[in-house]
């Protein structure tokens, strides 16, 4: 019986059968290259479709994190935070005034609306809300004061978004106390707030102030000293 004898390529007969192959590929990739980057419609100094640029990365053939579209993106994203930060610097935290007069703390007794319009009355005000934990109430309705007298869109824009955030957010650890029906409205004209979109708020906690917190104030010794002391002061005159 006769054994037929099976022939293997040898090692060297397959390296010889695919290198060719390799070597035309690379041939191919040269020869794609030029002509994609002398492709019709390529505008001078621009990369061609197969090539990539310096401003390009692995992941698309356009441009990466480094190119110039998205530097100019970011600088236009960071416009609007510095100019919230500006603005919420505008917005009053303290109002300078002069020493109030005796008659004035005397006229805060009779009426809510007299020691509020004085910023004399509003500051000693304020400085008992903060004996309270409630100054937020004080500072939005002063925020919203300020808001009244603007006129530039823009501005009533950011600061009506900086109004909400630091105020009616639910996330805002200044949140003042308001009910759903005003929330809703203001949630629903946030997407183009006025001048006056916080003004059903406003009213709110001005009454919620005025029930609440002003009869405690007149008793308290924010008051009291300060009555005592401009008495003491007019008598020696």
């Amino acid at each position: 019986m006769m054994m037929m004898r099976l022939r293997f390529p040898s090692a060297l007969l397959i390296w010889r059968m695919f290198q060719p192959m390799g070597s035309e590929r690379m041939e191919m990739r040269k020869r794609q290259m030029p002509l994609a980057q002398d492709a019709p419609g390529a505008a001078p100094g621009q990369p061609g479709a197969g090539s990539r640029g310096s401003n390009a990365c692995c992941f698309c053939w356009c441009c990466c994190c480094s190119c110039s579209c998205l530097t100019v993106r970011n600088q236009e994203d960071q416009r609007p935070t510095i100019a919230s930060h500006e603005l919420r610097a505008d917005l009053p935290t303290w109002e300078e005034s002069p020493a109030p007069t005796l008659e004035e703390v005397n006229a805060w007794a009779q009426s809510f609306d007299k020691l509020m319009v004085t910023p004399a009355g509003r500051n000693a005000f304020r400085e008992f809300l903060r004996t309270e934990f409630s100054e937020e109430n004080m500072l939005f309705w002063m925020a919203c004061e300020e808001l009244k007298k603007e006129a530039n869109k823009n501005i009533i824009e950011e600061k009506a978004r900086i109004i909400y955030e630091d105020y009616i957010s639910i996330l805002s650890p200044k949140e003042v106390s308001l009910d759903s029906r005003v929330r809703e409205v203001i949630n629903r004209n946030m997407v183009e707030p006025s001048q006056h979109i916080f003004d059903d708020a406003q009213l709110q906690i001005y009454t919620l102030m005025h029930r609440d917190s002003y009869p405690r104030f007149m008793n308290s010794a924010v008051y009291k000293d300060l009555l005592q002391s401009l008495s003491e002061k007019s008598i020696e005159a």
